[in-house]
C-alpha cells in the first residue's frame, strides 16, 4: 500500500487586510473553521472583498474575478484618499507535519503576504522574507491551491451552470479542481523546455558537424604538417651541423698539413740559406786562393826574368 504524499495547506488561522479595497485600516479576520466557513453581512459591508483578498494573495491573474481592471483598483479608493499601498497576509496552520509543504516541515505557521504599491513594485513575502512570485506559486501549487484553475472558485451566477453540466463536464471540472491540470501544465512546460533544448542541441550538433569538425580536422592536418615540417627541419639542422663539423674537421686537417708543409719550406729555406752562406764563404776562399796562386806565379816569372 503506497503512502499518501498529497500535501495540503487549506486551514486558515487569520487574514489581515490593510488598505485593500474597502478596508482602509488594518483589519484582522480570524476564528476560521477548519472545515467550513461563511461570510455574512449587510450589502456593501465588504463580504466579497474578504474572498478577493484571499484570491489576491493566492496570485489570481484574472482581475475580473475580483472585479477590478488593474492592481491599482485593489488599493483603497484607487489610492485617491492618501492610501497608496495595499497588503494582505494569510496565516496558514502548518501544525500537521504530515501535510506540510516540502521545505516547510519545521514551521508551525506559514504567513504569506502580498503587497502592491501605486507606482511601485508588487512583492510577496513568506514568513516575513521577500520571495519571488514563482516561489509563492510553487508553494500554493504543491498543496493544490491553484487560484487560476477555472474551477477553483465558483463565483455568483455559475452555480446554475455547474448544476446543468453533463457528467463528462463535471468529471473534467473535478479533475481540474483536484489539481491534475496543474501537473499537465507542468508537463507541457517541461516538454516545451525539452523541445527547445533539443532544438538547441540539434543546432549545436549542426554547428559542430558543419563548422567545428571541419575546422578541427583542418587544424589536425595542419598539426600533422607542422610535425612533419618540424621533423624535416630538425633533419636539415642536424645535416647542416654535421656538414659544418665535417668541414671544420677537414679544414683542420688541411691546416695542419699546410702547417707541416710551411714548416718544411722554412726548414729547406734555412738549409738553403746555410748552403748559400757556405758557398759564399767557399767562393771567397777560392778567390783568395786564386789571388795567392796568381801572385805566386807572377813572382816566379819575375824571378826567372831577373836571373
Amino acid at each position: 500500500m503506497t503512502k499518501n504524499t498529497r500535501r495540503r495547506l487549506d486551514v486558515y488561522k487569520e487574514v489581515v487586510l490593510d488598505g485593500f479595497k474597502s478596508y482602509a485600516t488594518r483589519t484582522v479576520v480570524n476564528d476560521f473553521d477548519p472545515k467550513f466557513n461563511a461570510i455574512t453581512g449587510l450589502n456593501g459591508s465588504g463580504k466579497s472583498n474578504i474572498l478577493d483578498s484571499i484570491c489576491f494573495v493566492l496570485g489570481i491573474t484574472q482581475l475580473s474575478q475580483v472585479r477590478v481592471s488593474s492592481l491599482q483598483g485593489l488599493v483603497y479608493k484607487n489610492g485617491q484618499s492618501g492610501i497608496t499601498k495595499a497588503s494582505v497576509s494569510i496565516l496558514f496552520d502548518n501544525s500537521d507535519k504530515s501535510q506540510s509543504p516540502f521545505g516547510y516541515e519545521n514551521e508551525d505557521e506559514i504567513i504569506v503576504t502580498r503587497i502592491i504599491v501605486i507606482g511601485g513594485k508588487n512583492k510577496y513575502l513568506i514568513n516575513g522574507k521577500t520571495s519571488q512570485a514563482s516561489r509563492v506559486q510553487n508553494l500554493f501549487h504543491s498543496v493544490q491551491l491553484n487560484v487560476n484553475n477555472p474551477h477553483f472558485l465558483i463565483m455568483q451566477g455559475r452555480i446554475t451552470k455547474v448544476l446543468n453540466m453533463k457528467p463528462s463536464e463535471i468529471l473534467g471540472m473535478v479533475e481540474e479542481a483536484a489539481g491534475t491540470r496543474m501537473y499537465q501544465l507542468k508537463k507541457e512546460q517541461a516538454e516545451k523546455i525539452m523541445k527547445k533544448k533539443q532544438i538547441e542541441l540539434d543546432e549545436s550538433i549542426k554547428v559542430l558537424t558543419q563548422e567545428v569538425t571541419p575546422k578541427l580536422e583542418k587544424l589536425r592536418q595542419e598539426k600533422r604538417d607542422y610535425l612533419k615540417f618540424s621533423s624535416v627541419q630538425e633533419e636539415i639542422e642536424r645535416s647542416e651541423k654535421f656538414c659544418a663539423a665535417f668541414t671544420y674537421y677537414t679544414n683542420e686537417e688541411k691546416q695542419e698539413e699546410l702547417h707541416k708543409q710551411i714548416t718544411g719550406f722554412v726548414s729547406n729555406k734555412e738549409e738553403l740559406e746555410e748552403r748559400i752562406i757556405d758557398a759564399e764563404a767557399n767562393k771567397k776562399n777560392l778567390e783568395k786562393e786564386a789571388k795567392r796562386l796568381i801572385s805566386g806565379r807572377i813572382l816566379n816569372k819575375k824571378n826567372r826574368l831577373l836571373l
